[in-house]
């Protein structure tokens, strides 16, 4: 009797580290951010959702969500660049519906076809691969973007559209393709673990009959691990209607959001990343 409850106890815990819509970062995810501290809750919106990517059983970067405006306000990741292939097949957070359906983002063929799930259904928890067509002067812009990974399960985990904004095509394809293939490349020698947090700032605009806001600026940042006792960081940040990426340091983009959210001062990183 004993062995059977420290075994039904044992699975609850197992269930619970695996739910992949969580209560915290720190609690499920932590590895992806530096010294093991998220950005704090200057950024957070009226209808979170904290999501621990996680696809193959395995979690790959986190991303918090926001609800109401159906776009990701800043997806956090280990930089750890690799040759690989572009993934083709883009997916959706079930458990944005709520804790009973898959812990792994899907497809939403397979959420359709076999799990009984209505297109309705979904559209009201996450933005849903018809929002995104027919855009013009738009595209999928990652935050969290497949070339920053070295393998096809970690690449084809991006492909989440909890990972994706409405972004200028010719940003997108421009400066800040740029800044993510050239700048990071350049940036991170010597880094021995880079952190990186992006985001995006909501906009007055939207797209699919006003289901999916458009960000108004797109921002990254990055703290590097040279060793022990030595760390550099960065940061830039885009206006979502302009091919222009402005260089910054991580103390004035973290000054800037402050501004643009006109709330509490925004923190990124742990205090020991440096602001200058």
């Amino acid at each position: 009797m004993l062995l059977l409850l420290l075994l039904q106890v044992a699975a609850s815990c197992l269930w619970l580290g695996h739910s992949e819509v969580v209560t915290s970062f720190e609690s499920s995810c932590p590895q992806f951010f530096f010294r093991e501290t998220p950005p704090n809750e200057a950024l957070e919106p009226e209808s979170p959702a904290w999501i621990c990517q996680r696809y193959k059983n395995q979690y790959y970067f986190a991303t918090l969500y926001d609800r109401k405006r159906r776009i990701p306000v800043y997806s956090a990741y280990l930089y750890q660049p690799g040759p690989g292939t572009r993934p083709k097949t883009w997916m959706v957070e079930p458990q944005l519906m709520g804790p009973t359906y898959p812990k792994t983002m899907e497809r939403e063929r397979t959420l359709l076809d076999h799990f009984s799930i209505s297109l309705e259904q979904l559209s009201k928890s996450q933005a849903i691969l018809q929002d995104y067509k027919n855009l013009t002067g738009l595209n999928r812009g990652h935050l969290n973007p497949n070339g920053h990974h070295s393998d096809s399960s970690s690449r084809t985990a991006t492909f989440t559209l909890t990972n994706i904004v409405p972004q200028n095509e010719k940003l997108n394809g421009g400066a800040w393709n740029n800044y993510e293939q050239q700048t990071m490349i350049r940036n991170t020698q010597g880094c021995n673990t880079t952190y990186v947090v992006v985001g995006a700032v909501p906009g007055n605009n939207y797209i699919a009959k006003g289901r999916v806001n458009k960000p108004s600026y797109i921002w990254s940042s990055a703290c590097c691990e040279v060793d022990t006792n030595h760390r550099k960081a960065w940061a830039v940040i885009a206006e979502n209607d302009k091919n222009e990426v402005q260089l910054l340091t991580l103390g004035q983009l973290e000054d800037m959001l402050t501004q643009l959210y006109g709330r509490d001062q925004v923190s990124l990183f742990d205090s020991d990343c440096p602001r200058e």
